[in-house]
């Protein structure tokens, strides 16, 4: 008979921590609650005209490596 799954994930775990990796829970937002697109909105219009907005984003477009990016334009070609 085969292993179980949680023998199978234990010896995933085990070698991803052999190979010095250490597991991380994370909680984000749920994209799929009532109201959420309606929040992000009302976020991104208080920040509008914000000055430390428009440097952090300046900053972001100047420090991305984006040189092998591709467009979904591109990807369809």
């Amino acid at each position: 008979m085969g292993s179980t799954t949680s023998e199978r994930v234990n010896k995933h775990r085990a070698a991803l921590r052999a190979a010095g990796m250490r597991p991380v829970q994370i909680w984000v937002p749920d994209t799929r609650r009532a109201g959420f697109a309606e929040e992000c909105r009302r976020q991104s219009l208080a920040l509008r005209g914000d000055q430390h907005e428009k440097a952090i984003l300046d900053w972001l477009t100047d420090v991305a490596d984006i040189n092998d990016w591709e467009t979904p334009q591109e990807e369809k070609k």
